[in-house]
């Protein structure tokens, strides 16, 4: 997961954390207005003198950020009031550029904060939270709601084509432009404050939402007594729950932590039904407890709150807001291009449906598949149809081999990159890692950083963002990191990977090379800054490379003896490489459907029922199979409800991956994974950002619009595989 956020809203897009209890209130200032003149001792004072900028984490403590926070707002604030009140005609340089410059010092604590917040918060960090979210959206109501700022970027944006700008600097004006109106800059005053109320409310529902989903999501966690539950797991799994019990001070038992999905992991291989039932229980009721992790009441306001934004801004629904400014445009288009799909994938996945049960009954189980089966029983019918097992898989797919010979590898392959680890740089846990990033010619280009092992005090899912992000008017490269939740092995164990998880980390990285690569003037335009239907893109055409047999033969080597992976069962794997599709796109749209169910009701809608509007709008889109799930539901789902920016966008995922299946059609046209084919993506798309429509960029490089046709033959949806 990820969505690029401009400049200004970094400090509000990935607020993945926790709001706290009150007994944290004496470790927190809870107005910290008085700290706006920033101690020169705060490491934030100043950019660092780290190579890249990097953070000083050996220096930063949780008491320095909130200091940092407010001087940063009040500091950018004084520089944004400066540039509006200025009696010179307004300009791109004393206008644009002078907000482009503005603001550094709450960018730098921004970043910062909320990378260290979604990996790795503690409670001193979830009160900052609390406390900050919503005097963060007053303070960007501060700056979008002026109007005498406005004035200036209006009279600009109307004389854009007389100014001698380039395009980038015309789109930049068009997107500051749009960004004004869209925060509601041309409302009355009585509907700006309005506005105002409402967007702090939404900021405090969103952190809300985030510290009960992580609780709920740390207390679903499956506590398993014997031993002999847990047959069918590796020796290396088992050890790994022993591990993790032991974390929580419990010795003697297992447990097993939730994944932010609804299926876990560890269903495929658990053969005792029971405990399959409970891990599923526990993970699609974790936040349904009735008790004060429960995210229901959360969910019934703050769809609400988006809502009435929506209607004051001047659209009907929530949706229709927030894909305004995407490639979709309007729900519409986006329900169409999922629901065209419902058909193929349900018809999809009811054939898989009937090959399980009829497994189920050959080996006389005497039950109908319920939810929690299908995991098991897919792997037993990839098994008996492709003769694979995951369990020969991954032992070869050590981390640290499909990091280096894989993931690595593949980005020299495409774009001429090399990487070095720096064990000099400093951290903020000790399981993160950081490499330095060398261009082709090897000048120096990023820093990356890696975090990669489930910890409770971490946000759910994968995501990619920056510590620091590039700009040639500021001076800056990119500090770029990944974040994931694989199982952490046991002390002296090897860490072996899903190939899902293989597939995690080339998406990440794909992000990654996004952010690495971008080579623009403006931060506002920097990497991913695009909108959040092509931001996937990259990440996704990425995954491709997992598979590539070049790639491939390099990482997929066994981790004891180094031996490649034989060539009998990389041709099961690949014959099964649209296996359970229908399955997995079904839950997807499922999801994806729902999102879009909650934010296109009106502002005048009444309060939902929770349970009952998730089955009524799944009934309703024809995705409503009991055994197929969605891949969230409401309560737990944290695109939606966090403050991710994924609310109204969930669809994204499905839409870039038309994009993206269409672009790797066009690298097989064209001679698959070479460096000059490479360079050109790099060119034309990946180092631009957001310096052009998105849309031109895509038809520049292809010749042509999408199709559809891509996508479904790698999903396997117009044959019979």
């Amino acid at each position: 997961m990820k969505l690029a956020s401009s400049k200004r809203v970094a400090a509000l897009a990935t607020f993945f954390g926790l709001a706290a209890g009150a007994a944290l209130a004496a470790a927190v200032h809870p107005d910290a207005r008085s700290h706006a003149r920033l101690d020169p001792a705060n490491p934030f004072f100043a950019p660092s003198a780290l190579p890249f900028q990097a953070p000083p984490f050996d220096k930063i403590h949780d008491a320095d950020y909130q200091p940092a926070i407010e001087a940063g707002m009040d500091q950018e604030l004084s520089e944004v009031n400066a540039v509006a009140d200025q009696s010179a005609e307004p300009t791109f340089a004393n206008t644009i550029e002078a907000l482009e410059k503005s603001g550094q010092l709450l960018n730098r604590v921004s970043l910062v904060f909320d990378g260290v917040t979604g990996a790795n918060i503690d409670d001193s960090l979830q009160m900052v939270q609390s406390i900050e979210a919503p005097r963060l959206a007053a303070h960007h109501d501060a700056i979008y709601l002026n109007a005498k700022l406005y004035a200036r970027i209006d009279k600009i944006w109307q004389q854009r084509d007389r100014l001698g700008l380039d395009p980038a600097q015309v789109h930049l004006v068009d997107k500051y432009h749009t960004d004004f109106l869209r925060a509601g800059v041309a409302l009355p005053d009585s509907a700006k404050a309005r506005l105002q109320q409402l967007n702090k409310e939404e900021a405090s529902l969103e952190t809300e939402f985030a510290k009960k989903l992580r609780l709920a999501t740390r207390n679903g966690a499956l506590l398993i007594p014997e031993r002999k539950q847990l047959a069918g797991l590796s020796d290396a799994e088992i050890a790994s729950t022993a591990s993790a019990a032991k974390a929580r001070g419990q010795n003697g038992v297992w447990l097993i932590l939730l994944q932010n999905t609804t299926q876990q992991p560890l269903q495929a291989s658990l053969q005792d039904r029971t405990v399959r039932r409970e891990l599923f229980a526990n993970s699609i009721m974790r936040a349904e407890q009735k008790d004060s992790n429960d995210t229901r009441n959360t969910i019934r306001r703050l769809v609400q709150v988006r809502a009435q934004r929506a209607q004051i801004l001047g659209y009907p629904t929530y949706a229709a807001y927030s894909l305004a400014d995407q490639m979709a445009k309007t729900p519409q288009a986006a329900i169409k291009l999922m629901t065209d799909l419902v058909p193929p994938a349900t018809q999809k996945a009811m054939g898989e449906q009937a090959s399980m049960q009829a497994l189920i009954d050959e080996q006389k189980g005497g039950f109908q598949l319920a939810p929690w089966d299908w995991q098991f029983y897919a792997e037993q019918v990839r098994k008996a149809k492709f003769d694979l097992d995951e369990s020969e898989l991954k032992p070869y797919f050590e981390l640290d081999r499909v990091l280096k010979d894989g993931v690595f590898f593949a980005a020299n392959k495409m774009y001429g990159l090399t990487f070095k680890e720096r064990k000099d740089i400093p951290v903020y846990q000790p399981d993160v890692r950081v490499f330095e990033v060398f261009d082709a010619d090897g000048t120096s280009l990023a820093l990356w950083y890696c975090d990669y092992f489930k910890r409770d005090n971490k946000g759910p899912g994968a995501w990619m963002s920056n510590f620091v992000q590039q700009s040639r008017l500021l001076g800056t490269k990119p500090v770029v990191f990944n974040v994931a939740n694989f199982q952490k092995p046991a002390a002296g164990q090897p860490a072996l990977l899903t190939s899902d998880d293989v597939r995690t980390m080339f998406h990440e990285f794909g992000h990654a090379l996004h952010g690495m690569m971008s080579n623009v003037e403006y931060v506002s335009q920097e990497g991913t800054n695009v909108p959040r239907d092509f931001v996937e893109f990259p990440s996704q055409f990425n995954e491709h490379w997992q598979f590539e047999p070049t790639v491939f033969a390099n990482y997929a080597k066994h981790y004891q003896t180094g031996a490649p992976m034989p060539a009998e069962l990389v041709a099961k794997l690949k014959r099964a490489g649209t296996f359970d599709q229908g399955y997995k796109l079904t839950e997807y749209l499922a999801a994806a459907l729902l999102d879009m169910a909650w934010h296109t009701l009106p502002a005048d809608a009444p309060q939902q029922d929770v349970d009952a509007f998730e089955a009524e709008a799944l009934k309703t889109y024809h995705v409503d199979m009991p055994n197929v799930p969605p891949r969230y539901r409401s309560t737990y789902f944290a695109h939606l409800f966090s403050s991710s920016g994924y609310a109204a966008g969930y669809y994204a995922y499905l839409w870039s991956e038309v994009i993206d299946d269409d672009v790797y059609a066009w690298f097989t046209a064209n001679g698959g994974m070479t460096r000059a084919n490479g360079q050109r993506l790099r060119d034309m798309i990946l180092s631009r950002g957001g310096t052009e429509d998105v849309g031109v960029m895509f038809r520049n490089f292809t010749g042509r619009d999408p199709y559809v046709e891509p996508l479904l033959e790698q999903r396997g949806l117009n044959s019979s595989n």
